[in-house]
């Protein structure tokens, strides 16, 4: 089975390129949209060789992992267009939910969601502000970049990696593949569950009028609400609770003043351990 999209994508007028191999999904997104590409392209592989992710990291993708990135163009403002990333979380979670539903998932961060019949319930959980975890460990990343068009445009890529048979075993955080959790799909399969399930979030998201919404049913998937937590931010450390995520998907903790504590980017780890860590 190779690469398709869904046939709601394919009628919505969406596009799709795919490789075995490649340098970086989100580097030929973004060399599409400086060629003039309008958008509403997937760039797809199995395997990446050269891709990055947030703050100049590495990442690679084995053979058998799913590397996908969205290229979007438009009148888009970029603090609007950063919120792609919600979309894009619930979307791959959606997407999982429909392909993967015999896998030994538990809950993220606590373990809990045995049904009590002995085998574990699909569920995976958002982490602020890319990750996608399963059973507390990271299943997949999200990474936009952004590069600006002539007339004021903006070309907007989500990228999507997800650790579909192999994961790392070199990073200072625990990781997962859904191969590990028992999950029977391969990196086809749940692209073109993805493909369809982001035309229903971002219809939703609705460049950014629908933001609302998409930020409860993120917060109904996050990880960590109520836990402690530390954020590295600029090389401090902020610690707290996690509440919520704010109007404009601002991540925001109660600090150990009592305070509201409102952050844009930084590096969440939650619990005592993980907070530990994060020094």
């Amino acid at each position: 089975m190779g690469f398709s999209l869904s046939p709601l994508a394919d009628q919505d007028g969406f596009r799709l390129e795919a490789f075995d191999t490649i340098g970086s999904t989100n580097a030929v997104a973004l060399e599409r949209a400086q060629a003039g590409d309008p958008g509403k392209l997937w760039i797809v592989s199995k395997q990446q060789e050269s891709g990055r992710g947030r703050r100049g990291r590495a990442w690679t993708t084995s053979h058998g992992n799913l590397a996908a990135s969205l290229l979007l163009t438009g009148n888009f403002e970029l603090k609007t267009a950063a919120t792609l990333g919600f979309v894009a979380g619930l979307s791959l979670a959606d997407a999982l939910d429909a392909v993967c539903p015999a896998a030994a998932f538990k809950v993220g961060i606590d373990g809990a969601g045995n049904s009590g019949s002995g085998k574990s319930v699909l569920r995976v959980e958002l982490k602020w502000p890319n990750d996608l975890l399963a059973d507390g460990a990271k299943l997949a990343g999200i990474l936009l970049e952004s590069t600006q068009l002539p007339n004021n445009r903006l070309a907007i890529v989500v990228g999507i990696g997800v650790n579909v048979v192999v994961y790392p075993d070199d990073v200072p955080y625990p990781a997962t593949s859904l191969m590990k959790l028992g999950a029977n799909c391969d990196a086809e399969t749940l692209f073109l569950a993805l493909s369809d399930a982001w035309q229903e979030n971002s219809r939703i998201w609705s460049e950014g009028r629908g933001l609302a919404e998409i930020r409860k049913r993120w917060l109904a998937r996050a990880a960590g609400v109520g836990s402690e937590v530390a954020v590295r931010v600029d090389g401090a450390v902020l610690r707290g609770i996690f509440e919520t995520i704010d109007e404009d998907c601002r991540f925001v903790i109660r600090d150990n003043e009592g305070g509201r504590v409102k952050i844009a980017a930084g590096d969440v780890h939650f619990g005592a351990v993980a907070s530990a860590n994060a020094e």
